[in-house]
């Protein structure tokens, strides 16, 4: 498994079975599914997720966080093909 830092870019994507982890300067998007088979595929797939997310919670607990995050800026644009 390749390293996954937390909250440091916008392009990194893990993919455990069929989770897909997105990293996000202010977020973790954690979408789609894995089953943890009890075989050796299951125990190394509990081990990489068990990695993030023990990586995760690190790196959160380490700063000052704010009790909730404000909703994004969201703009809308004029359509460039209408």
């Amino acid at each position: 498994m390749k390293k996954f830092v937390p909250y440091a870019n916008e392009a990194d994507v893990l993919h455990i079975g069929h989770l897909c982890i997105e990293n996000r300067l202010d977020r973790i998007t954690i979408s789609g599914d894995v089953d943890l088979m009890a075989d050796q595929a299951g125990l190394r797939d509990a081990r990489a997720l068990l990695q993030v997310l023990t990586d995760v919670v690190a790196r959160l607990a380490a700063q000052d966080l704010p009790a909730t995050l404000p909703p994004p800026d969201v703009k809308t644009v004029a359509n460039p093909f209408g």
